[in-house]
């Protein structure tokens, strides 16, 4: 993988009136320490039709200065981003074209726009000689690589955060700059100026441009779901790169928007053609699937290794622990594996294609052009009713096997009342919020049950593969108990958790 590192700076528009002033001044600053001027020759790639610009990410080739190479960076907030940098080559580099596979899809990147830039660098450091921060004034020079493209030139002054340094650096620096008339830049990065300023004038600028064409913001039934579907494909397509580079909680989100998005489809079937939404449900659930297989594993072994620190050191009989890691090193990396061949499948571009098709030209029933409030709040109460019907029974159930999934079944249904609750509340506001939240509580009620049921099985595995060994079986056994006990605990709450999110007034505050 690609060498990662995160970016935190701010630029601020520099002209003859406005150069850069003494930093001196600046508190914690002892020194400002001139690093010479930099040539730097930089070839931005994209698609056709400006994919990567439109999600704020660019791609860059880029010869002189000291880190020479190939460039992808990705947003993370305001003034944030986390730069992956590969080696100078002739070609994109396999492992960023992979990042990059959920948005340019088969399209092919291609050199768009070239930035030359004379950079003029000072490091700031503090009284120990430690950088604080690199301001560089960069004189740049745009040319626009595709057809009827202009150019430009300007002058911008950069202030990027050194390696571990106190933001609060980017304050102080940022104050001195303002009492000096330095004001911030309006673009957020040289390529984005870049592609407004050299954009045909008769086009405008491609980059502040969507995928979609219709935006489906009018407000109908039709136009509020659209919106909610928009927003989670977005989600699936953005987290993709995430889930590549294995960052923290990048596989949960990613599942859960494909399941939402699933889940939007069934119950808005009133408003989407089921005859072209069923047929991508089913892709969807297959995507969610292979994503699953990391997650519920992520979730099984923080379960389990809480369940060991419960335990008094003389309960640890035998290499448990050991045991555990050995366990779920081999099937993480199995589960990662797996989720990684989902997303380099002709099978999900292919998904990904036809929710785009769909955002293009949707499949719109005649309650879309609706009230939206009337509509959008039956669709709820609709999945409220078969979430009640799978709750009343499972209760009506004696504990054991059929119990327990009657209650993973009733908590599915939660899961899709308190979705549809959440694909409403721009529509329905606090009522609906509200309901997500009642029906939330018994979402993980019924969660926690089900994972017990998982873990119970888990730990019958591993006390087998320990009794193999010849190791004690004992503490496996031990949290099997656990488990058991947990387990009895929330069907004990659920009569009680169900009560309250089905209180009387529930279904009425959401149709007023």
């Amino acid at each position: 993988m690609a060498e990662t590192k995160r970016e935190i700076e701010r630029k601020y528009e520099a002209t003859e009136q406005t150069g850069l002033p003494d930093l001196t001044t600046v508190p914690g600053v002892a020194a400002v320490v001139h690093q010479g001027v930099a040539e730097l020759d930089a070839v931005y790639y994209d698609t056709a039709d400006l994919r990567l610009a439109a999600g704020s990410l660019t791609l860059r080739r880029r010869t002189g200065g000291e880190d020479a190479g190939w460039h992808l960076k990705f947003p993370v907030a305001t003034g944030i981003r986390d730069e992956l940098r590969a080696p100078l080559a002739d070609t994109l580099p396999a492992d960023l074209a992979e990042l990059l596979r959920s948005r340019v899809r088969d399209e092919e990147v291609v050199p768009v726009v070239r930035l030359r830039s004379s950079r003029d660098v000072r490091h700031l450091v503090d009284d120990e000689g430690a950088l604080l921060a690199e301001v560089s004034v960069d004189t740049v020079h745009a040319e626009r690589l595709t057809e009827a493209g202009g150019t430009t030139s300007w002058t911008e002054i950069e202030v990027e955060l050194a390696d571990d340094a106190d933001p609060v650096v980017l304050d102080v620096v940022d104050k001195r700059l303002k009492k000096a008339g330095v004001r911030p830049s309006a673009s957020a990065s040289k390529l984005a100026k870049a592609l407004e300023e050299t954009a045909p004038k008769e086009q405008g600028s491609p980059a502040a441009t969507e995928r979609h064409p219709t935006d489906n913001t009018d407000d109908t039934a039709g136009g509020r779901v659209l919106a909610y579907v928009r927003e989670q494909l977005g989600t699936i397509v953005a987290l993709d790169p995430a889930v590549r580079r294995d960052l923290p909680d990048s596989v949960h989100t990613m599942r859960v928007a494909t399941r939402r998005l699933r889940s939007a489809f069934t119950t808005f079937r009133r408003v989407l053609d089921r005859t072209v939404t069923d047929p991508l449900g089913e892709e969807l659930k297959w995507l969610a699937g292979e994503l699953g297989v990391a997650r519920d594993q992520e979730v099984l072994m923080a379960r389990l290794n809480a369940r060991l620190d419960e335990l008094p050191d003389v309960l640890l009989l035998g290499p448990v622990r050991a045991r555990l890691r050995v366990d779920a090193v081999s099937h993480g990396d199995e589960a990662r594996t797996r989720a990684i061949a989902a997303l380099d499948s002709d099978r999900y571009l292919a998904l990904l294609n036809a929710l785009d098709a769909l955002l293009a030209d949707p499949p719109l029933r005649k309650a879309a052009a609706k009230d939206p409030a009337r509509v959008l709040a039956r669709a709820v109460l609709k999945d409220y009713d078969r979430l009640a019907g799978r709750v009343e029974h499972a209760l009506a159930l004696p504990a054991g096997h059929d119990r327990d999934r009657a209650m993973h079944e009733a908590r599915k249904a939660a899961k899709r009342a308190r979705y549809a609750a959440d694909a409403a509340r721009p529509t329905l506001g606090k009522p609906a919020k509200r309901f997500a939240r009642r029906v939330k509580a018994v979402q993980r009620l019924l969660g926690d049950h089900q994972d017990s049921v998982v873990a119970r099985d888990a730990l019958r595995a591993l006390a087998v593969r320990a009794h193999a060994a010849g190791e004690s079986a004992f503490t496996w056994g031990l949290l099997y108990g656990h488990e058991e006990a947990t387990a009895a605990a929330r069907e004990r709450e659920l009569p009680e958790v169900w009560e309250e999110a089905s209180a009387p007034g529930t279904r009425a505050k959401l149709t007023r």
